[in-house]
Parts: C-alpha cells; structure tokens; sequence
C-alpha cells in the first residue's frame, strides 16, 4: 500500500495499462479481462486486475495532466515492480491527414515542461518509447485493419489551449496529436528502466474542430485497448 494506491502486495500486475480516466478503467476491465478485481480506490483513481489469454494484467487510472500521472507511475514502478506501462487515452490531431477515430502509436513526445523537467536543468530532454513495444502495436494495429499513425506527439501541461502560436510551429514540424501525460511517462520508464508506450485514439481535431461524441469514444476506445494488449505480451 502506498500514499495513493491502496492496493495489497501482489495486487499489481507487472503489465498495467493506464487510461487518464479512473471509470475507463473499470469499463476496460470489466470489458477485457477475465475475474476483474478491484484492487485500488484511494480518492476514487479506480485500479482492477484480471487477466487476459492467461496473462495478469492491472487497469489503472492515472488522472488529467503528467504531475497525476507521475505519481501513479512513480509508485506502480518502485512499490510495485511493474515493468510494462501503457498509457491508453485521448488525442487531439494536429494534422490534417489525421482523422477522427485514427490510432497514434507515439515514438517520442515533446513538452515545454514535465514534473521531471527540473532534473536536467538546462538539457532539453528527448522521452521516447519503448521499440518493441512501439513494433508489437503496430503490428497489431495493422492486423487489425486500424488506420494508424507512427510518429511524435505533444504533451502539454493545459488543457486549454493559451499558445496559438506554439500549435502552429507544432503543427509546422509534423507533430501528430495533442495529449497531457505521456512525456512524463517515457521519462519515468527511462529512469527506472521500464517499458512504456502511448497508445492514443484521436478524439478531437484542432485543425478541423470536430469531435467524437461520447458513444463512439468507447467504441474506439475498445480498439486502442486490444492493440496496447497485443502489443504488452506479443
């Protein structure tokens, strides 16, 4: 048991996907996995652990934004030995190739700051995936006939957009899509020497500004779930 995660030892599978959302987290569980059970709910950050074809596997939600996140993934790292982490959530496009319902499978992720940020003083630090995870996804993704997108992402620290201009220049230099978590999660696996991948389904598009309505986010999300998955015990 640690200060947010109220879960036994033993509870935590090695494999935990994390959607920010703690009732996605339920849904995922309750939808995927065999003999869910709930492990954690300190402050209402649901976790459940089943298993999947055999393998266990913990769902469990990380909150808005990369200091929610760091914190989840500090301790399921150093109280509870996981060792693959996979972050499952929402995107928004900022290219116009990109559509609604589309999978990012996310090589590296840039950010203006990152609870991490502080440690490398003046290095502007580069988080990146894990490959064999990043090949097992698309692997999957492809199996499954998902239009999938392979590149760089941006984690941003807001939620509503302040910088116009730093979405152009984002935008200008082929950055895929929009999120708040997954920099810090790459940093993390890097210092403690995990796996880790963001496996995104586009929700909104900044270009265009359409967005999925809430049915059809599931439904996709429901893809995503079963390529992260594939991916963890390819």
């Amino acid at each position: 048991m640690t200060i947010h995660i109220g879960a036994a030892p033993g509870d935590i599978a090695e494999t935990v996907l994390l959607p920010g959302d703690p009732y996605r987290a339920k849904w995922a569980a309750e939808t995927f996995l065999d003999t869910p059970k709930l492990v954690n709910n300190v402050r209402g950050m649901l976790g459940f652990t089943g298993t999947w074809r055999g393998h266990p596997v913990t769902f469990q939600g990380s909150g808005m934004g990369m200091p929610s996140l760091s914190i989840y993934v500090n301790e399921l790292i150093r109280d509870y030995g996981a060792q693959t982490l996979i972050r499952i959530g929402s995107a928004g496009a900022m290219q116009p190739h990109v559509n609604l319902r589309d999978v990012i499978l996310a090589i590296s992720a840039s950010t203006v700051s990152t609870p991490s940020a502080s440690i490398f003083k003046d290095l502007n630090y580069a988080p990146t995936a894990d490959w064999s995870l990043l090949h097992a996804a698309f692997t999957a993704a492809t199996a499954l006939g998902t239009t999938t997108h392979v590149g760089q992402i941006f984690s941003s620290d807001t939620f509503y957009d302040e910088r116009p201009d730093l979405t152009e220049q984002l935008t200008r230099h082929g950055v895929l899509a929009v999120e708040m978590e997954a920099a810090e999660l790459y940093t993390l696996a890097a210092r403690y020497g995990r796996r880790a991948l963001a496996v995104l389904t586009i929700s909104d598009h900044l270009i265009t500004h359409e967005a999925l309505p809430s049915s059809q986010r599931e439904q996709s999300f429901g893809e995503m779930v079963e390529i992260a998955l594939e991916a963890a015990f390819a």
